[in-house]
């Protein structure tokens, strides 16, 4: 290869499986044109983080994965260097992909007891099949944050948690799952995104803490991660002041941080990967096209993630760039491209159909998640004034945002044959209506179905039922089970007024039948909170 051939190693751009064949045709002209390293994939334009300001609506498409499948093969055909496939697939390809294995949120395997470990790497070997299954090489997963700001409206769901011993163990499995089934993973967002309270994707977070407070806690589970071998570990756009002669430098465009602290200072001699390019943070900085991808590749990422402007960052990187240094993310590249085999033609281009994925595997392993991750927050009652309502035809029950066909209720229906109620959607006049076919009720099990995982609008609670919620718990005996975000605890008015909190963390049919199974049982919970949650 040439010197300028090298440096397109470098370069990794966001495509998009449903895209049109004029953007599909313009990428295949990139590959072929500029000797491109690695390609990493999104859902849709509308689905990426560009789609901020224009908001558009994402349209499902259950011939996505196909659609992945055949796109691979396209563009593998088209380059000359065998292309490295990256995805971000934290939860799996169901993350990006329809009709694809969906796994629990970090937060939820965060939940599980420190000895049952052994299902997070679990998790990570399926999601490695399953990406290896339709072409791809690379996640770009697992989060190494530590979640330690309630209020952190990107990272939350996406951490295993506050407890660096417990993130750094189970990002580990995460990646030991992967690597064995021959796919590379990635600790993100060095030195750490979990105590931000910006979006990055819109704003640049600030980190006021000094070195010795990161080394203390944000830095343990990337220190971990490199005393084992990670493939490789993606920088934030999150500034750090004390790193960097009190500037808010993003960390992705800082020598102090990549070159010094993780270098030189922990030692990392694995591939370094940007953040998208293309985020807020750091995408309007600088007027110049391919001036952003130079200052990027010289703070000393060795992959451009989402760039943007390939042809000039090329001969930006080029002119300025020594042979040396070229050389260097040239040779980390080719290790990693050595690794899953690519450089000897094992592209995985397998024929591949919809019943390739294991669904009753992946079933399993999240109905056994769904156990040992059921956490009882609160039980004053023993969950015995449920029964005893049952018998003296005094219980209802309610779902909110689900109708009553789901699997919680119909699970309980045999056992707790009692009223239910529902509300999806409406509004105060449809509570008020919905409060008074309650009153002659004096036990309510309500399972609260979160609407959304991040904290924007509480959730995606209106006012109107978190108002609802708090007048139940003050008139009545309330049992509440949460299938969602533990964060949601926190925005519920007068939720330390019910009798009973139990905390799911997901909505999956096989954590509805494991809550159902623990409330009839009145069994012990395994899982703990991974986060610290106060009750209102």
């Amino acid at each position: 290869m040439t010197l300028e051939q090298k440096i397109g190693q470098f370069f990794f751009p966001a495509v998009f499986i449903n895209d049109t064949e004029e953007n599909i045709k313009a990428t295949e002209r990139l590959i072929k044109d500029y000797n491109i390293g690695g390609l990493t994939f999104f859902h849709s334009r509308a689905s990426a983080a560009t789609n901020y300001e224009t908001k558009k609506k994402v349209v499902l498409n259950d011939d996505s994965c196909q659609q992945l499948k055949e796109l691979i093969v396209r563009y593998q055909k088209c380059a000359s260097t065998p292309l490295l496939m990256s995805i971000d697939a934290e939860w799996g390809l169901a993350m990006r992909v329809e009709k694809t294995p969906q796994y629990p949120y970090a937060i939820t395997l965060g939940a599980l007891p420190h000895s049952e470990k052994q299902l997070v790497y679990e998790v990570g070997k399926q999601i490695g099949l399953d990406l290896k299954s339709v072409g791809i090489h690379y996640n770009l997963a697992p989060l190494a944050d530590l979640n330690n700001n309630p209020n952190n409206p990107v990272i939350g769901y996406r951490s295993f948690g506050e407890n660096k011993e417990k993130v750094s163990d189970f990002a580990l499995e995460y990646l030991r799952g992967m690597n064995d089934v021959g796919i590379l993973g990635c600790l993100k967002h060095f030195p750490g995104h979990g105590n931000t309270n910006v979006d990055s994707h819109l704003g640049l977070p600030v980190l006021k803490e000094t070195l010795e407070e990161l080394v203390a806690n944000e830095l343990v589970p990337f220190v971990k991660g490199i005393q084992n071998n990670v493939d490789s570990i993606m920088i934030g756009h999150l500034a750090v002041p004390s790193l960097n002669d009190g500037k808010d430098t993003s960390a992705t465009l800082s020598k102090s941080v990549i070159e010094t602290l993780l270098r030189k200072q922990l030692r990392y001699d694995g591939l370094v990967i940007s953040d998208a390019l293309n985020m807020h943070s750091v995408s309007k900085l600088f007027d110049k096209k391919g001036q952003l991808e130079w200052e990027a590749f010289n703070a000393g990422n060795d992959v451009l993630c989402f760039a943007e402007n390939i042809p000039e960052g090329i001969q930006e990187i080029l002119k300025n760039a020594s042979i040396e240094r070229i050389e260097e993310s040239f040779n980390r590249i080719w290790k990693c491209k050595q690794k899953v085999g690519i450089i000897d033609g094992n592209l995985n281009l397998l024929k591949h159909s919809e019943s390739d994925f294991d669904f009753e595997t992946t079933s399993k392993l999240n109905l056994k998640i769904a156990q040992n991750s059921l956490t009882k927050i609160k039980d004053s009652t023993n969950s015995k004034s449920v029964f005893e309502a049952n018998k003296s035809n005094t219980l209802a029950k309610i779902s909110l945002y689900k109708n009553t066909d789901n699997t919680f209720f119909k699970s309980l229906a045999a056992d707790l044959p009692s009223a239910e109620f529902s509300y999806e959607n409406g509004g105060e006049s449809v509570l008020i209506e919905l409060e008074k076919e309650l009153n002659k009720f004096d036990t309510i099990l309500i399972s609260l179905f979160v609407p959304k995982a991040k904290p924007l609008s509480n959730f995606g609670i209106e006012d109107a039922v978190l108002q609802f919620l708090s007048h139940l718990f003050t008139t009545k005996k309330c049992v509440l089970y949460v299938f969602g975000n533990p964060y949601v605890l926190q925005v519920i008015p007068n939720l330390n007024q019910a009798q009973g909190i139990v905390q799911v963390y997901q909505d999956f049919s096989e954590f509805q039948e494991a809550a159902a199974n623990q409330l009839l049982e009145n069994s012990e919970s395994k899982g703990t909170l991974p986060v610290t949650v106060n009750l209102m």
